[in-house]
């Protein structure tokens, strides 16, 4: 292998390599869950403590404390648990993209080891930042299944699109990881600057707040931010018991493939400095 050729640009040979590392993928996402939390008590039970704990705060906080409601058109469907039921979706939404890019920023200089051997396939180490955030939303789902059906009831069967909503969420997060990780190589100011976005983007998408609340003049300004749409479609399938938008996720899906492939190339055309600046 020519460490100086610079690897195919095309969607293909994306798919390929990323099809050839898979099992590396896969082992190097359980070697960073069991690591995060090894030599802790709980162990692996952190990451279902946790997001258990943070939707008890919420259900306190709002439904006891503020009192809040979501109102809107599903006033009427509330429960006085519902607006922390309805809020935590938003968070496990946001969570799993804000992980990601935080991430991403520092993940080839956290592993300058990887950089020296020719022969590993640095492209992956986004995707496991992903699978890695991935997995800490699947269990918050799982913490947010089990509370809804305690609290509430049963969902409706329109919960098993919840997968088909948030696959393009991650497409499109692992093509900006990819561009993240190549800038921030060369610009070690770029963790700084991700964290103080993801946290704009919180506040930016309807998770505190319906979109139906805001001013018509503001809503195009929510409607631009990327987690808005996901996260409104997810609140549809596992909470409104309703079909997703599936005009709207095909869009967003081209767009994230887009993203996707653009993400690739800029690593692969930035990873050839790597070794020389780390």
């Amino acid at each position: 292998m020519n460490p100086h050729a610079l690897p195919s640009l095309s969607p293909r040979a994306m798919v390929e390599s990323l099809w050839r590392s898979r099992q590396l993928v896969i082992r190097m996402i359980r070697r960073d869950v069991i690591g995060r939390y090894k030599g802790s008590v709980l162990g692996l039970g952190w990451s279902f403590v946790y997001p258990l704990l943070m939707l008890s705060v919420y259900t306190f906080v709002f439904s006891i404390a503020f009192k809040a409601r979501w109102g809107g058109e599903h006033a009427a469907e509330e429960s006085k648990v519902m607006f922390a039921i309805v809020l935590f979706v938003g968070m496990i939404v946001h969570g799993l993209f804000s992980e990601v890019l935080n991430r991403a920023a520092d993940v080839i200089n956290h592993n300058v080891n990887y950089v020296k051997k020719v022969v590993f396939p640095l492209e992956i180490l986004p995707v496991v930042v992903a699978g890695v955030a991935a997995f800490h939303a699947l269990v918050s789902l799982v913490v947010w299944l089990l509370a809804y059906v305690v609290l509430i009831g049963m969902p409706a069967w329109q919960v098993i699109f919840f997968p088909l909503v948030v696959a393009p969420l991650i497409l499109l997060s692992i093509g900006v990881a990819w561009v993240l990780a190549s800038m921030g190589v060369y610009l070690r100011d770029v963790g700084q600057t991700v964290s103080i976005v993801t946290t704009i983007l919180l506040f930016l998408a309807p998770v505190f707040y319906p979109v139906e609340s805001l001013p018509a003049s503001v809503r195009p300004l929510i409607m631009l931010n990327p987690l808005t749409f996901v996260i409104e479609q997810s609140r549809a399938v596992l909470i409104w018991g309703q079909l997703p938008d599936f005009v709207g996720l095909l869009q967003y899906f081209i767009c994230s493939l887009g993203v996707f492939w653009g993400g690739f190339i800029c690593f692969q055309k930035a990873r050839r400095g790597f070794a020389d600046v780390l």
